[in-house]
């Protein structure tokens, strides 16, 4: 069975696109909603596949090396569903409900048809092992972190370096690009332990 471990590292909205972020914003508050100050607002983008954008995509298929995904978006995009077509399992951390969610809205966005239409519903580890919710065994009110469950299980964490994932967005501005890759990959490694541990492999 071809498994890939995954994760991404996401950005906030492009430049181009807070004029119309801004509009948003106020209208949400002509609505009379609670919202952040903008910049936050914007910052928080990171975390919506409709504005958000791909930084890098890193990837292992079975016990091969940690490979990263650079490029345009429209690039990473085409790379990865490329190498969806031979997968038979897709394993990440809350990839549910961000990383995969995240790279199909992003693919219609970009344009790129995705060569698997994979499915989303609940309370199943197949097509995708969900670290977070296998661990919860879906419980929505047992949130635990990527760090926290490594720890638990006495596995190397990939945080605590110079580098996480809320420094993402500056390293970037930076032109720090490798740094971000590295930061991924490690979460990639992070990633296939905790499966082997979980599912005793």
């Amino acid at each position: 069975m071809n498994i890939l471990y995954f994760d991404i590292e996401t950005l906030p909205a492009d430049k181009n696109k807070h004029v119309m972020l801004a509009e948003i914003h106020q209208k949400k508050i002509d609505d009379g909603k609670q919202v952040k100050e903008l910049d936050l607002f914007i910052a928080e983008t990171s975390f919506d596949g409709a504005f958000g954008r791909i930084a890098c995509i890193s990837y292992a298929i079975n016990d091969g090396q940690i490979q990263i995904i650079c490029g345009t978006e429209k690039e990473m995009l085409q790379q990865f569903w490329d190498i969806a077509k031979t997968i038979e399992l897709f394993v990440g951390f809350n990839i549910i409900d961000f990383d995969m969610r995240f790279i199909y809205q992003r693919s219609i966005i970009n344009e790129v048809k995705p060569t698997r239409d994979l499915t989303f519903a609940r309370y199943r580890n197949n097509p995708m092992y969900d670290l977070m919710k296998e661990w919860a065994k879906w419980d929505q009110y047992a949130k635990i972190s990527l760090d926290s469950l490594a720890k638990a299980l006495n596995i190397p964490s990939s945080k605590g370096g110079a580098m996480e994932g809320k420094d993402v967005a500056k390293a970037y501005e930076d032109g720090r690009i490798k740094e971000i890759c590295e930061y991924c990959k490690k979460d990639v490694e992070v990633t296939r332990n905790i499966y082997k541990k979980m599912t005793f492999t």
